[in-house]
């Protein structure tokens, strides 16, 4: 807490007292995303769009792409599901649509007067004033060939988003869940004592947890071109499905953030204080531990079409002090961690995307954790030549059918990458990996198909595959990151699925109804086969309302 409370020191002196718009983000798991991945490709050389590896994605910038766009729909090719699309996703930022009456298109009569907008069960705009506030519910029954006993998922909550003169931007969303998840997952959860996504939790009927979601962020521009966000929550960073810098797959977190945005320029500055590795107890209250780690991210598009960014980070904890050399918002961590004695957990990154013929994008991320050039001439394995690679294509419209989308994704982490010498500088929080789900020491491939033929249906067909080394024989071959790596088996000799090779494969189907806005009827079938284990299927069907849907992809 107490780098958060110097950062918020620092700005009150740094910072222009005058304010100007500012804006809420899209929630995680948002429906926009869909169309917001068509749109960059379509309009290939939009310059706000082009910067949407930052999610969750600022809802002014989405709201002038979709003038943009509107503006120009011969040119973009836009299909009538498309249209569609972008219609209701202008009622879902209506805060920015000052053309729009309150009102205006809402046919559920004696219920007018709470459902102004379809998207918004309350909303209010007045001059200075923008409020709109909607349930969260999420009710799945599952079926799990593992157990004969019913799982499911009961989540209910709240969603709140605010503006104030055009001046202050708030949200919050908060949800308590009851959850008896698939067998496999019950197995995760209990190795690793945490719930993927989620922070504290308690036990629920033996087989289920029980745990809240509290999330809020406030927003403001310092500037023209800065925005200042301070809140508790996600981040992701990255073009892919997978994120190599960045996920939102761990818990929220504090976060201080900084935004830079001027031209073709973006630049993204966030301290976080996080969790660090803990054993947890259930028979008493516990104070867990503390770390802190600062990331920086610079883009640019030059040209238009190709954004190039440069990524650096780094994990840290202090037990007697805060290390005020990693509060410089400016890049090069590197140094300053050199400065100090080096003990902490540093990483640096690429990430480039492409707009191709308005029907492709081209992606991927290199993350380097550390390495030594004259090992690597060796080829002998060393265990410290820590890296990851990430190359991924979306084309759309594939084939020349309208709204049927491809994404192919490749993921390649070397052994002990995202590790440390002690647990406080791995890359995690909550007892879960801040980047990629399945760690290190893995070589996956990723297949989506989606299909949203008319505008209410929505189908997606999803394989990932994966090979990961396997810790035997009790020693630490690079594959689980929350160990020490100084306890590898070696010095050298560390390849891509070493010592043993297992082989995943995980299928998924979902098929989605939008019967009101937001609000989802939908039903899942997955099918999991570990190598070495028994083949798994379970399905889901159920309520989705206002969040994100729960997947079982790790």
């Amino acid at each position: 807490m107490q780098i958060i409370k110097t950062f918020l020191v620092a700005s009150i002196f740094i910072l222009p007292i005058s304010l100007a718009a500012q804006s809420t983000l899209f929630q995680q798991g948002s429906k926009e995303n869909i169309l917001l991945d068509r749109l960059e490709i379509k309009m290939q050389k939009d310059s706000l769009l082009n910067f949407s590896f930052l999610k969750p994605y600022s809802r002014k910038w989405w709201f002038g792409a979709l003038d943009r766009a509107s503006d120009s729909l011969k040119n973009y090719q836009l299909s009538k599901v498309d249209r569609y699309n972008l219609s209701r996703s202008r009622l879902n930022n209506v805060e920015w649509d000052k053309q729009f009456k309150l009102g205006s298109d809402s046919k559920l009569g004696f219920l007018n007067s709470i459902y102004k907008t379809p998207a918004d069960m309350i909303s209010v705009r007045e001059e200075d004033f923008f409020i709109s506030v909607n349930p969260v519910l999420q009710l799945q029954a599952m079926k799990d060939d593992a157990t004969n006993e019913l799982r499911y998922m009961n989540t209910r909550g709240v969603l709140i988003r605010s503006l104030l003169a055009d001046k202050i931007g708030f949200q919050a969303y908060v949800t308590e869940t009851q959850e008896k998840p698939p067998v496999f997952l019950n197995e995760k959860v209990e190795q690793f004592r945490a719930v993927p996504g989620a922070g504290l939790y308690r036990r629920f009927k033996k087989t289920g947890y029980d745990y809240f979601d509290a999330r809020g962020s406030v927003y403001f521009n310092a500037t023209r071109f800065l925005d200042v966000q301070f809140g508790y929550d996600k981040i992701f960073l990255g073009n892919g499905y997978r994120s190599l810098f960045m996920s939102d797959y761990a818990s929220s977190h504090l976060f201080f953030n900084l935004n830079l945005h001027a031209g073709r320029f973006n630049y993204v500055s966030r301290v976080m204080e996080l969790t660090s590795q803990y054993t947890r107890r259930f028979d008493k209250d516990t104070l867990f531990p503390k770390k802190y780690a600062v990331i920086h991210h610079v883009s640019f598009n030059a040209p238009k079409w190709l954004t190039l960014g440069l990524f650096e980070s780094i994990v840290f904890g202090r037990q007697n002090h805060v290390e005020f050399s990693y509060l410089n918002p400016v890049m090069f961590l590197r140094p300053a961690e050199l400065q100090v004695g080096s003990p902490d957990n540093s990483f640096v990154g690429f990430d480039a995307k492409a707009n191709l013929g308005k029907r492709v994008q081209l992606y991927g991320q290199i993350l380097i954790d550390e390495f030594f050039t004259k090992y690597i001439r060796q080829k002998n394995g060393w265990w410290g030549n820590k890296w990851a690679f990430q190359g991924g294509l979306k084309y759309i419209d594939v084939a020349g059918i309208k709204n049927l989308d491809l994404q192919l994704e490749s993921n390649w982490i070397r052994p002990f990458t995202y590790s440390h010498f002690d647990t406080v500088g791995n890359y995690t929080h909550y007892n879960q990996p801040m980047a990629h789900p399945l760690m290190s020491n893995i070589r996956e491939y990723i297949a989506i198909l989606r299909f949203q033929p008319v505008p209410k249906w929505t189908a997606q067909a999803k394989a990932i595959y994966w090979q990961s080394g396997v810790d035997t024989a009790g020693k630490n071959f690079g594959n689980n990151i929350f160990l020490s790596n100084e306890t590898r088996a070696a010095f050298d000799g560390f390849f891509y699925g070493a010592p043993v090779s297992r082989k995943n494969l995980n299928v998924n189907f979902w098929l989605a109804y939008e019967f009101k806005e937001n609000l989802f009827l939908e039903s899942n079938v997955y099918y999991r086969k570990i190598e070495g284990g028994p083949k798994n299927i379970f399905s889901s069907f159920g309520l989705r309302w206002n969040m994100q849907r729960r997947e079982y992809d790790y």
